[in-house]
């Protein structure tokens, strides 16, 4: 089994407490959500109907698409209200000398 590779996304203090930014890591667009002092991460975009996540609303572990009103758990990415049916891709956090790192591969 390989080691994980880490990116630096964000400083800690960038994503504010119990709510969600989006970062552009390794040309990807992710959502950082803070979340009772963890931090998850995600694809940004809803896999029900291309918005972004960080319009959306969080409460506790749920996003809820801008769009639809469909949820997210953002520790996983499963679905958890309809018509959001396909999980977002969620990604390992790790946080180090105040920096998230997250692993793409």
């Amino acid at each position: 089994m390989s080691e994980l590779q880490w990116t630096d996304a964000a400083a800690v203090d960038d994503v504010p407490a119990d709510d969600v930014i989006a970062v552009l890591v390794g040309g990807n667009e992710v959502a950082l959500y803070s979340v009772e002092g963890n931090v998850y991460a995600t694809d940004n975009i809803c896999t029900h109907g291309h918005a972004r996540l960080c319009e959306g609303f969080l409460e506790g572990h749920e996003i809820e698409c801008p769009l639809h009103q469909g949820k997210f758990d953002v520790r996983s990415g499963k679905p958890t209200c309809a018509p959001v049916t396909e999980a977002i891709r969620s990604y390992p956090v790790k946080i180090e000398g105040g920096r998230v790192f997250l692993s793409l591969g």
